[in-house]
């Protein structure tokens, strides 16, 4: 399955609790093999106007700097993009780290890993 996401994406996923966004850093491989780079932010919201409005006011604090997953994984990651903006370098410092390491990939979904699922 193709998605219609990119380096720079902000992604909103929803909880029965609110809403939490994450942002795509970058994108490697192709099809089955494809490796999906995220940042997931601290803070939950009451509806995506309120998190829209919070990624324009300023800076998030980060949860998870950077997390891994598989094709597969991503698919199971219920997300919506919002809107993209550049990366900055530093938010490409964990992933940078992840390139010179030995690059675990996880195959769990990203609210799995972050344990709000």
């Amino acid at each position: 399955m193709s998605y219609p996401f990119n380096p720079g994406d902000d992604l909103i996923f929803q909880l029965e609790s609110g809403f939490g966004l994450l942002r795509l850093l970058a994108v490697e491989g192709e099809g089955a093999e494809t490796v999906w780079h995220l940042l997931a932010y601290d803070d939950f919201f009451p509806d995506v106007e309120a998190a829209e409005a919070a990624l324009a006011a300023r800076p998030l604090p980060v949860r998870k700097p950077h997390m891994a997953l598989t094709n597969r994984a991503f698919e199971r990651t219920p997300v919506a993009r919002l809107g993209n903006r550049p990366v900055t370098d530093d938010e490409l410092v964990a992933y940078q780290a992840w390139l010179g390491s030995d690059r675990p990939v996880s195959d769990r979904s990203a609210l799995l890993m972050l344990g709000v699922r």
